[in-house]
């Protein structure tokens, strides 16, 4: 074997070991809240691979907190969220990839530096807004700062550049008109880039905490993060069994759906980078 090749195996394998570790790491948090969920809270710090397996966590964590509303909530944020950010992206996205009007360039420039605004930094803004609106705790005010996105607007806008105009055209012979363009060749088109930006937002949007911490004080507006964290309180008294399958519970879903349907997410996020 040649010094050459020699430098490269030893550099595949620490990068495999890397990757191995980082890997590792990330998973330790999880493999412990897995382990202490399924498991009476005597095991929580102490790891015998004999301890016996129990879901009593997991039924007091659902009867401790108004768990089946949480979720519910939580469903119906996310799916209006989503909902709304397609429909409204996929107009201003089309718009400013095919039609031509002034100011076209500086409206999408302003567009492009919101991308480069933290949400956190409007929250006292939103608060004041949405709180002149009449719609604090409500669930249509946790949606509304973000029924829109600047990042899903960049993204199908750049799908929709790539999109040969000569199928537009086709499309307009056949008798269709604007909007009937838009739902029959750009977005059967940038399908894989919709299903990549839905699973960053439904993921972003499951997980969301600062805002709906902010604007939600009752539990029939809270979501999953902001009931388990009132649910996790020193005040509820802390047993880390019960808050771990409370945990587990929340990210179920999430984690649920990965794994179901993890070929399809990587392969969306490849063809979306490809474009």
């Amino acid at each position: 074997m040649s010094t050459l090749e020699g430098s490269s195996l030893l550099t595949r394998t620490l990068e495999t070991g890397a990757a191995w570790a980082l890997g590792l790491f990330w998973l330790a948090p999880l493999a412990y809240a897995i382990w202490t969920a399924f498991h009476p809270a005597a095991y929580a710090t102490h790891f015998d691979l004999l301890a016996p397996l129990t879901l009593e966590n997991l039924e007091r964590a659902w009867h401790a907190a108004p768990f089946a509303r949480y979720f519910l909530n939580t469903i119906i944020l996310v799916t209006m969220i989503v909902g709304a950010q397609c429909v409204l992206c996929t107009l201003a996205a089309f718009a400013f990839a095919r039609f031509e009007f002034r100011g076209r360039d500086l409206l999408f420039a302003l567009v492009l530096i919101q991308l480069m605004i933290a949400p956190e930094i409007l929250a006292v803004a939103n608060y004041q807004t949405v709180r002149a609106l009449g719609f604090v705790d409500t669930l249509f005010g946790v949606a509304l700062p973000y029924l829109t996105s600047a990042f899903g607007i960049f993204l199908l806008r750049q799908a929709f550049l790539g999109v040969p105009k000569d199928l537009e055209e086709a499309a307009r012979i056949e008798g269709c008109g604007t909007l009937g363009v838009l739902w029959r060749v750009y977005v059967p088109l940038a399908r894989p880039i919709y299903l990549a930006y839905g699973l960053v937002q439904v993921s972003f949007h499951w997980n969301n905490f600062l805002w709906p911490l902010i604007i939600t004080n009752s539990v029939e507006t809270r979501p999953l993060t902001v009931g388990l964290s009132v649910f996790s309180s020193v005040d509820q008294g802390i047993d880390w069994s019960v808050i771990t399958a409370a945990t587990i519970m929340t990210s179920g879903p999430l984690l649920i759906g990965f794994l179901l349907f993890q070929r399809q997410f990587v392969q969306s996020f490849m063809r979306a980078g490809i474009r």
